[in-house]
């Protein structure tokens, strides 16, 4: 087990455990039905995050083409918690710049050099085209038939200075309880 491991990060991989199918959030009957979803569970994500020192405003780097940001992209429902969204290629987001960086439609290798450059920064990284969670993303997006949902990477969420509270494995329609 995570012998050494900080209590939070204990309670995190019980939690992980304990919960056989990944989290999701119903789909809306939108032309792109995850751009609205993915907006919220990225809202929600974060509600869920504490960066060191509890930053009053965070800034978002969406890195890459994506398929379904379009509404992170305008700054919906992630504006409300304080939440500037900016898009950057993938060289020019920096940990110094960017506390959450969503990471859209690059291959594999490219997704590995943006998360191991944010690796030393309180940075969250969400990848949105990694099911398998191989870019070391901290939160890989599964995009399924009727819902939106996650893969939580341990790994990851051990090595940032983020922590997210295990709370967010009950992410489920659209609301945190």
């Amino acid at each position: 087990m995570l012998t050494n491991a900080p209590t939070w990060l204990i309670a995190l991989a019980l939690a992980a455990e304990s919960q056989p199918v990944p989290v999701g959030m119903p789909l809306d009957n939108d032309a792109d039905p995850y751009r609205a979803v993915v907006a919220r569970m990225v809202r929600a994500i974060v509600q869920y995050s504490r960066w060191p020192g509890n930053p009053r405003h965070l800034r978002a780097c969406v890195v890459g083409p994506t398929d379904h940001a379009d509404d992170l992209l305008k700054g919906r429902e992630v504006a409300e918690i304080g939440v500037e969204v900016v898009g950057r290629s993938p060289d020019r987001a920096t940990p110094a710049e960017c506390q959450i960086v969503y990471i859209g439609r690059l291959g594999i290798n490219e997704q590995r050099k943006v998360t191991a450059r944010m690796q030393d920064g309180a940075v969250l990284t969400i990848a949105e085209n990694d099911p398998a969670c191989r870019s070391r993303a901290m939160i890989c997006l599964l995009f399924e038939a009727q819902t939106l949902s996650f893969r939580l990477n341990i790994d990851a969420v051990s090595r940032s200075q983020v922590r997210i509270d295990p709370r967010v494995l009950r992410l489920s329609g659209g609301d945190s309880r």
